[in-house]
Parts: structure tokens; sequence; C-alpha cells
């Protein structure tokens, strides 16, 4: 009976400490969101901790957990079943997820092109993407780096079938370094390279946006569509932290990355800051453009997207862009 009770008395604590709700300075009740990172936190993040930091999130009303992946696929997934609010993942793997009838919808675009590129160290044996032919391509073992690849070998004249392609997890900067390979592709621009850089090492890339790849949206924050029915005020208010979080990113990047390094894994991804400093360089002329506020996204990126990966064969079929995204920036 003690021991019993002692479990009913664990259960009790347990679930009044569950149903605490957060309260915010002036003692409004704050809204729950989670979001799941793509990654351990970066230089690509530095607007949410910034968000967070500065208070954004709560002038906002919410209460929001900043939550990393355990393996690449968990942003799209946990966001599809409503595991967590909002996830940050790949705009090809949310036209394949539609592709399969799971209701994930993008909501802003972080990222507006791609970060992954073909890198390699000075081989004069390679000036362009084809003379990869009879060579060895590390990649990730993420299955969309094949048709970028195919694609830019095959744009550029080369014969694809005549390039190996060897599965190296994410070791891919150690994999061009060990020459177990001769290039490697699903390497970030903002990443691998300032990494090897910093190493003292002489890099190489070629952007795919050169090579027939259209140049979708690297990064994209989703939800679901019962999310954004049932909360979509809740995921607006949160739209409009981040905004001010990467306005001040924007303005003040030493700032921002200092309070990145604050929530550094130090464990599982530790940061270098030269590393970061160059990835935010990097970054910041990619998150928007001229005529492309931060978060935006245009029916014409979705549709070239879909059209590349439907003729390389990736997806069978082809989504309907009205139900794909929405645009809270035009909103």
């Amino acid at each position: 009976m003690k021991i019993a009770f002692i479990i009913m008395l664990i259960l009790l604590v347990g679930c009044n400490s569950n149903n605490e709700k957060v309260q915010g300075e002036n003692g409004e009740e704050l809204k729950e969101v989670q979001i799941m990172l793509d990654w351990y936190p970066n230089a690509v993040h530095s607007y949410l901790y910034v968000a967070e930091e500065m208070g954004y999130f709560e002038e906002e009303g919410l209460d929001v957990e900043i939550i990393f992946p355990t393996n690449p696929t968990d942003p799209i997934n946990l966001a599809a079943t409503g595991e967590v609010t909002l996830g940050i993942t790949y705009q090809p793997d949310v036209i394949t997820a539609r592709n399969e009838d799971i209701p994930v919808v993008s909501v802003a675009s972080i990222v507006r092109s791609p970060l992954n590129h073909i890198v390699y160290l000075n081989d004069e044996e390679i000036q362009s993407p084809k003379d990869l032919e009879g060579k060895k391509v590390g990649y990730p073992g993420i299955p969309v780096n094949e048709p970028l690849l195919e694609t830019m070998v095959t744009e550029d004249g080369g014969d694809f079938g005549q390039v190996e392609l060897i599965d190296v997890g994410f070791e891919l900067g150690s994999s061009i370094v060990s020459e177990r390979v001769d290039a490697v592709i699903g390497a970030y621009i903002n990443h691998e390279v300032p990494v090897l850089e910093y190493q003292d090492h002489d890099v190489h890339y070629f952007n795919p946006v050169d090579y027939g790849v259209p140049s979708f949206y690297e990064l994209v924050m989703v939800t679901n569509e019962s999310q954004l029915e049932d909360n979509k005020p809740r995921i607006e208010s949160f739209w409009n932290a981040a905004e001010k979080g990467y306005k001040y990113m924007k303005e003040n990047p030493d700032d921002s990355l200092d309070i990145l390094f604050r929530h550094e894994d130090q464990e599982n991804f530790p940061l270098i800051r030269e590393v970061e400093e160059d990835s935010l360089d990097i970054l910041l002329s990619k998150m928007e453009r001229e005529d492309e506020p931060f978060g935006s996204q245009f029916e014409s990126s979705w549709e070239e997207t879909i059209n590349w990966l439907y003729e390389a064969g990736y997806i069978d079929e082809k989504p309907d862009t009205s139900d794909i995204f929405i645009n809270f920036v035009e909103e």
C-alpha cells in the first residue's frame, strides 16, 4: 500500500507540473510553440535564439521551445504528425511529402537558394562537374543528392553513369581530406567549406544553380494542415517574432553570434567563432533579396523545383502548389 501511495503521489505531482501554465511578465498566459531545428544550433538559427533572448517571442505571447533533431528527417516527420508545431526542413523534402499525401505546409522560406554544393580540394583534373566521370563522389546518404549530382554532371556534358557514389554519412569534409573520395555532394558552403578553409585546405566548389538545378529554397519552415487551421494566429505570432530576430541579426551580427554561442551544443556540435562568422556572412546574402523579403515564398520557385524533381524521376506526380505553401510575409 505504501509503495502504491508513493507511486500515485509521484504521478499526481507529475500531472500537476505538466499542467502548469507559463506566464509572461504581465501575468498573461503564454501559448506554447515547439520548433525543431534542421540540425544542431549554428549560424542559420541565430535569429531564433535572438528572438528568444531579446524577448520577442514573449512579446507575442509565446513560450517557445527550440528542439534539436535526432536525425535529419525528424523536423518534417514530427511537424507532419503534430508532435512539434513547426520544423525546419528542405524544400525538396516538402514536395516529396506532399506527393505522398503527407499534409505538411511550408509557412516561410529561411534560405532562398542552395547551400548544398559539390565540394572538392584543389585538383587540376576537376574543372567542372563533367570531370567527375571515373571519380568517387561521397554523399551523406540523403536521396535528393543523387538527382542533384546527376543534373549537374549531365548538364555539363558528362556521363553520370561513370560517377561512383559512396555513402560517407556525415563525414563529408574528412572523406575528401583523407582522399577516400575525390569530391562530395551534400556539403554546405556555409559549413563544410568554412570549416575546411579554417583547417587551411584549398577548397573549391560548384554551385548547382550554374549547372541546371533550379534555385530551390534550401531551408523552409513547415507545419501541418491541422496546426495551420487550429493555430494559425499562434504561428503568425511566432513568425512576427522570428522576423524581429532576423532584423536584429542582420543589423547586429556579432551580438547575434554571441547569443548563438550561449546555446551551442558543445558535446555534439561545438562551434568555431571564425567559421560561424563566415557562415553568417554567406547566409545573409541568401536569406533575403531586394525584391524577396526574408520568409517570403513564390509559386514560381515551387513550380520550378517540382518540375525539376519530376523530370529527374525523383517524384512520380506533381503536387498542387496551392496546398504546399502559405505566405505570412505578404498577408
